[in-house]
């Protein structure tokens, strides 16, 4: 055995646990690891052999030299049996037989239809195998079934001691929701149950899985016995429990039970809010189809609005990043304008963390907009500084359109020219970007760009660089060469001014490449 799978042991709840050494290898045990998370819990009941046997695809019988004397008739498939065994454990057929028997037909068979049970045929077969005695094995797929249908049955203590309905409650509460695997396991099956089915007893049940899955996940994680969940791709030698341990696990669920269980996990309040979001961005990359390379398909219309409505109201709890492709999707899916202008607003509450690469994907008049919602915030608690530079790189690349229209251009940069910038290189680069890929605009046009720059906030290196730049008009040069000069001679007799003073682009996103940009 493996070092990471040495301190295996069950915990108090019953349940197999791993605890990985701080030596254990990944690549030497990861094989083993699989195969122990593939484990199942399970529980085999009765002891013969299996003689349920199928004639064509609508016929079960079971083999045996007794005739047959009831026939249950379940969608297109009949059930060939015997009364005895299934009547001394169901109240429902006991029941129903003497109901519809008939003494004038008392020596023929009884044929009856019971369509209507949960779970179908597949669940009825588990009900008959129990009732022969035959071997059954139930598992997260299909407890939940086999277990509706009991109680559809009537298969309870009434009949027999230990009937069905006891057992399977014993093996769901001792087992199935005592594991996380096999309650997510369990919960995804019960949206395979159709809704004709539906009842009060159903839908505890569905309660019952839910509140399984929603308490785990809202365990403290300084108490959560774990090794790594089953989805989890991290170093066996990791050991702290991640807050966010759970997420990739969901991601599992259909929608419609994805959004019971991120609302019964909220209503717990145990969860912190950002960790929700961070559980709705998984869900997102996991299950809408292009999402993170921003090629949603129509058919995840529903899908995304349905993240959307799950998002938590408290700011920071999603990153920008997330509403940023949430609002990109609404858009390409022809989502309703109102839930367009909610994913604004919440960017716009976060526009100060907001990167280029997350809102590059925007038309100009798209950024315009979340920019006037930021500036219509109140502007003492909210910087600019930073949305300015965020505006001057998404120019500088928008820039590289030749497509691009002046007035667009110039309408952006103006929204933020109120806003402080301790330096205008930013807005230099993405001027002298558009400049480029625009060679045919003329001198008055020149003009109007360059007039959102102020010359006097340029580094030494932009300053360098913009005096030996043909594309500027002479007049920004010569500007550009004056101010550089006051601002040398300044620092020659150690007097400076704070507006002239600036910095220079040594980060990643303001980085001076002269042979590229220039």
């Amino acid at each position: 055995m493996c070092e990471a799978l040495r301190k295996r042991k069950r915990d108090k709840r019953g349940i197999w646990m791993f605890e990985p050494s701080v030596g254990g290898s990944l690549n030497s045990c990861t094989q083993q690891v699989l195969k122990e998370r593939k484990k199942m819990k399970f529980m085999k009941l009765g002891s013969k052999p299996d003689t349920v046997q199928s004639k064509g695809d609508d016929a079960r019988y079971v083999a045996t030299e007794l005739e047959t004397e009831l026939i249950v008739t379940i969608g297109n498939i009949k059930f060939y049996l015997h009364k005895f065994p299934l009547l001394s454990k169901s109240g429902y057929l006991q029941k129903l037989i003497a109901t519809s028997r008939n003494e004038e037909k008392k020596n023929q068979v009884d044929e009856i239809n019971i369509s209507e049970i949960p779970g179908g045929s597949v669940a009825f077969e588990v009900c008959v195998k129990f009732c022969y005695g035959i071997t059954v094995t139930l598992n997260a797929y299909n407890v939940f079934a086999a277990r509706c249908a009991a109680e559809f049955l009537e298969m309870n203590e009434t009949f027999e001691k230990s009937n069905l309905v006891y057992k399977i409650d014993v093996f769901l509460n001792s087992t199935i929701f005592r594991s996380w695997k096999d309650s997510i396991n369990v919960f995804q099956t019960t949206r395979d149950l159709s809704p004709n089915y539906s009842n009060e007893f159903t839908l505890k049940l569905v309660k019952r899985c839910l509140d399984s899955v929603a308490y785990t996940a809202s365990i403290d994680t300084s108490k959560v016995d774990w090794s790594y969940t089953y989805n989890r791709k991290k170093k066996l030698d990791e050991k702290a429990v991640p807050r966010d341990w759970w997420v990739e696990d969901l991601c599992e669920l259909h929608i419609d039970l994805y959004k019971q269980a991120i609302e019964a996990i909220k209503t717990r309040g145990k969860v912190p809010i950002e960790v929700i979001g961070e559980a709705l961005h998984a869900y997102a990359r996991r299950r809408i189809g292009g999402f993170s390379k921003g090629s949603v398909r129509v058919i995840d219309k529903s899908l995304t609005e349905s993240i959307i409505e799950l998002l938590p109201d408290k700011k920071g709890s999603v990153s920008s990043s997330f509403l940023s492709k949430l609002l990109r999707a609404s858009v390409f899916l022809g989502c309703e304008e109102t839930v367009k202008e909610t994913l604004k607003k919440r960017i716009s509450e976060q526009l100060e963390e907001t990167a280029v690469s997350d809102i590059l994907m925007f038309d100009i008049d798209m950024v315009q907009s979340v920019v006037k919602e930021f500036m219509d915030r109140d502007p003492k608690t909210h910087p600019k500084a930073s949305v300015a530079k965020l505006v001057d790189g998404y120019l500088a690349e928008k820039s590289r359109d030749s497509n691009l229209l002046l007035q667009n251009f110039i309408s952006l940069a103006e929204t933020v020219s109120s806003f402080p910038r301790q330096s205008h290189d930013g807005l230099y680069r993405a001027i002298d970007m558009f400049l480029k890929e625009h060679p045919g605009i003329g001198k008055s046009e020149k003009k109007r760009v360059c007039g959102l720059m102020d010359c006097r906030k340029l580094s030494a290196e932009a300053c360098e660089h913009a005096v030996q730049n043909e594309r500027l008009p002479m007049r920004v040069i010569v500007q550009v060469l004056f101010f550089e000069q006051i601002r040398v001679n300044g620092s020659s007799t150690g007097y400076s001014t704070p507006e002239l003073t600036t910095t220079t682009l040594n980060t990643e996103d303001d980085e001076w490449d002269h042979v590229k940009e220039y």
